[in-house]
């Protein structure tokens, strides 16, 4: 059998090349103006995030709380969230099918970063999330804002340079990235981790690569804060306050640990599975599913309210807003109660995930949560105890990201978050291998359908 030249053996032949010295790049004037640029990008983009997040709260609290009163309701009927559910899947598929881009990637395959957003893109993406976000469907910001600031970072490079080496405008597209979510997660060092870990950053360059986003989120976060400032409309930044003090975990906790972290991955499969399962029917008929399927997501939180006597908003939406609430009014939740909200959220969710635009991070905080708060009812529990395992357990169920699952968990609980982290890395760590173990969720109940091709245009 024939085999492959190789080099030869006096050692003639070419030489490898050499690996990039990553001091070296630190100390190239290049290198420096890049981060001056990445700088610069942080003040607008960041701008432009706490803008939309602002949009998005100010549109679900008019349409929610504010619309049914103008119109003469005493409150909102009970009816209220179908007619706008069905809104959000027309409007959101009529940006998947016309406008640049599809709206972004399908959040049903999981949490993704890849090469830098088209500016193109931009307006088809945002106004699907707005779509998405602001009339109901259980999805979060933090997929659409990263490819708005990417794509955002991206534009820039090119105004100011069109010749940058592709490698020097995916630095600084990133950046945008890191901007844009720099205090969503209620801290931009988590921010970065969770980009970087999903993007599967590592090795000597490492640092050379994450200098230009962090300095744009730790600039993203002084503006985020300064416009909270002007504005008082808030950070929105994820916040967990008045939470009861924790100390010790116990043996108890840990076994508790290892119980939770093997139902999370059930939960995030069965999920995965709705999604996933009803995508390509979604993809054939998107006109007709889409609002379809916004009106099974409102009927379910309808049927939620009614049994439960809670409001839709604890089961509509991404979870981020009401998070801080079901933790903090734990009390008033009977584990009827959070089990029906377990069970419906992640059927919305699910329903969510297979056709609207959105992330997958802030729904799956949510039912971990609620998870942790059934828990926290099991003998040798604490409710604190209980959130962390949970919300670290389902994220890393849901997004695979092992290390950004266990900060997400203890960087929201705050000073408790150091006591508790024991215990997250033990649910973490069993929720990820049981997770591998599972069959991929891709059953094809409709039949076998391509998704569509973006609309094509040139820049």
């Amino acid at each position: 059998m024939a085999t492959a030249p190789g080099p030869p053996a006096d050692g003639s032949g070419p030489a490898a090349p050499s690996p990039a010295d990553p001091m070296a790049i630190l100390r190239s004037r290049s290198y420096v103006l890049g981060l001056v640029l990445a700088g610069a990008i942080g003040v607008p983009v960041s701008a432009l995030a706490y803008g939309f997040l602002a949009l998005v709260s100010w549109s679900q609290k008019f349409l929610f709380t504010e619309l049914p009163s103008d119109l003469g309701f005493s409150k909102a009927p009970v009816w209220w969230p179908l007619p706008l559910l069905a809104l959000s899947g027309i409007l959101v598929a009529l940006c998947i099918r016309h406008l640049p881009g599809g709206g972004g990637h399908s959040p049903s395959e999981g949490f993704k970063t890849g090469s830098p957003t088209p500016p193109v893109d931009l307006p088809g993406i945002a106004l699907a999330a707005l779509a998405t976000l602001a009339l109901g469907a259980v999805l979060g910001p933090e997929a659409p804002l990263i490819a708005i600031g990417g794509g955002l970072g991206a534009l820039a490079v090119r105004l100011v340079k069109k010749d940058t080496p592709p490698t020097a405008a995916a630095l600084i597209a990133t950046a945008g990235s890191f901007a844009a979510i720099s205090t969503l997660l209620g801290s931009p060092l988590l921010g970065a981790f969770l980009l970087m870990e999903a993007a599967g950053l590592g090795g000597a360059m490492l640092g050379v690569a994450l200098l230009p986003g962090l300095l744009a989120a730790g600039i993203g976060s002084l503006v985020f804060v300064g416009l909270d400032s002007l504005t008082g409309l808030g950070t929105f930044s994820l916040a967990i306050p008045d939470l009861p003090t924790f100390t010790t975990p116990t043996v108890g906790m840990f076994f508790w640990a290892l119980v939770l972290g093997l139902l999370c991955p059930a939960i995030a499969w069965s999920i995965y599975s709705v999604a996933r399962s009803l995508r390509p029917f979604v993809h054939a008929h998107r006109m007709l599913v889409t609002p379809a399927l916004g009106l099974l997501v409102a009927a379910v939180a309808i049927a939620f309210s009614q049994i439960t006597g809670k409001d839709v908003s604890e089961l509509l939406f991404s979870g981020q807003s009401a998070l801080p609430g079901l933790v903090t009014q734990a009390g008033t939740w009977s584990v009827g109660a959070l089990l029906l909200l377990i069970v419906g959220k992640s059927l919305a969710y699910g329903l969510s995930l297979s056709a609207f635009r959105g992330g997958p991070v802030f729904p799956s905080m949510f039912i971990g949560a609620a998870v942790g708060l059934v828990g926290s009812h099991l003998p040798g529990m604490a409710v604190v105890a209980g959130v962390g395992i949970g919300i670290g357990a389902m994220c890393v169920s849901m997004l695979k990201l092992p290390f950004t699952s266990v900060l997400l968990a203890t960087v929201l609980l705050s000073s408790d978050g150091y006591a508790v982290m024991p215990l997250v890395i033990v649910a973490v760590v069993v929720a990820h291998v049981a997770t591998a173990w599972l069959p991929e969720p891709s059953v094809r109940l409709f039949g076998q359908h391509p998704e569509p091709s973006p609309v094509a245009v040139t820049a």
